[in-house]
């Protein structure tokens, strides 16, 4: 996916800021759900000068603000009051490295699936089963993607933000990114952090994760009798493309609801009715179900509303068949929540941020 809008360079006779500025900015096209909103203000910084400038300049003070990496983990409901930043920050390099373990920083603006392939060209195992999620690096640790048996929480050293509150430049490392399903301080504090660049500890040996459903069957498919990081970044691209609708061919955010967590009397009781309903355990007490499976269950795969539904291909995928706001797609997302929860009692929470509105 190519990043859209890409900034200008300065005009003759201009200095260079290291930022674009713009009113009224459209974002259908800088958000995968492809819905309509437009940003008070929108800027496109190319550097870490163009980003302290920014920062600094008085206008800025109490304006809320909004970070849009490749806009795959939002779904934005309303026009975008405030500043929108987007980060054009690229690279990605080796810092330290021995014979079993290296380390790799990448730039918030690179694209995660192309660090992805960066890595597995090199031989390094780690992060293979994230391969084909859409946006940015920036936004990896934020959502703590995950995928195929693996969280990104599992690789990352350090995380290099800007604390706003603080106004300085910080490293955490993983254990101060306070990492949890599908979520990390860095969202719980939204406004107060901007994501830099991320560093991961890959290996150049070890066991490859293979037993997620349909992995195995993949590389056999493929001719692999002995699979490497790539081979197994291209077993689950093509799993993928097959299973989730492509964000560039029909607007969506991949799955749009968490697999809940419930406790275990709870999990015990549905599958005496549900026998084939899958899950996992979780923390003590708990565990984890297949959100898919629930949705499916309830009869939402392949249900459209005009421009909005739920996709064919994977019940966990809200999709944009053309036309359709932000504020329709969470309509149909809560319809569905509500309707698991009056056949399961179980509690649906989006993946996605929401912007401009609360679950």
């Amino acid at each position: 996916m190519s990043l859209p809008d890409a900034p200008e360079p300065a005009a003759p006779g201009w200095p260079d800021l290291g930022y674009v500025l713009r009113e009224n900015a459209p974002l259908i096209a800088r958000n995968t759900f492809a819905v309509p909103a437009r940003a008070e203000l929108l800027a496109d910084v190319r550097n870490l000068l163009g980003l302290e400038s920014l920062l600094a300049a008085p206008w800025l003070a109490g304006m809320p603000m909004l970070v849009l990496g490749g806009g795959s983990n939002l779904l934005l409901v309303d026009d975008v009051p405030g500043l929108v930043l987007s980060l054009a920050l690229t690279g990605i390099r080796i810092t330290e490295e021995d014979e079993a373990r290296v380390r790799v920083v990448a730039e918030a603006g690179e694209r995660w699936d192309e660090l992805v392939r960066w890595t597995v060209a090199r031989g390094l195992y780690g992060l293979e089963n994230l391969a084909l999620i859409p946006g940015s690096v920036g936004a990896s640790p934020i959502q703590n993607i995950g995928a195929y048996g693996v969280e990104v929480a599992e690789h990352i050293a350090w995380v290099e933000a800007f604390d706003r509150e603080g106004g300085c430049l910080r490293r955490l490392d993983a254990r101060a990114c306070g990492f949890a399903y599908r979520d990390s301080r860095f969202r719980r504090e939204a406004g107060q952090w901007i994501v830099l660049r991320v560093a991961f500890d890959l290996a150049r040996g070890g066991t490859l994760r293979l037993d997620y459903a349909g992995v195995r069957e993949e590389l056999a498919a493929m001719g692999i009798e002995r699979p490497r990081p790539s081979h197994v970044a291209e077993a689950i691209s093509r799993i993928r493309a097959r299973r989730l609708p492509l964000p560039d061919l029909l607007g969506n955010a991949g799955s749009f609801f968490k697999n809940p967590e419930v406790p275990e009397a709870l999990a015990e009781a549905l599958a005496q009715g549900h026998p084939g309903m899958p899950s996992w355990p979780a923390a003590a007490g708990q565990r984890k179900l297949s959100a898919a499976w629930l949705i499916e269950q309830a009869g939402w795969r392949g249900h459209r509303e005009g421009p909005v539904g739920v996709s064919a291909q994977h019940a966990l995928v809200l999709v944009n068949h053309g036309g359709a706001t932000g504020a329709q797609v969470l309509a149909l997302a809560r319809k569905v929540a509500a309707s698991v929860q009056e056949r399961f009692g179980v509690t649906l929470e989006p993946e996605p941020i929401l912007v401009g509105a609360r679950w």
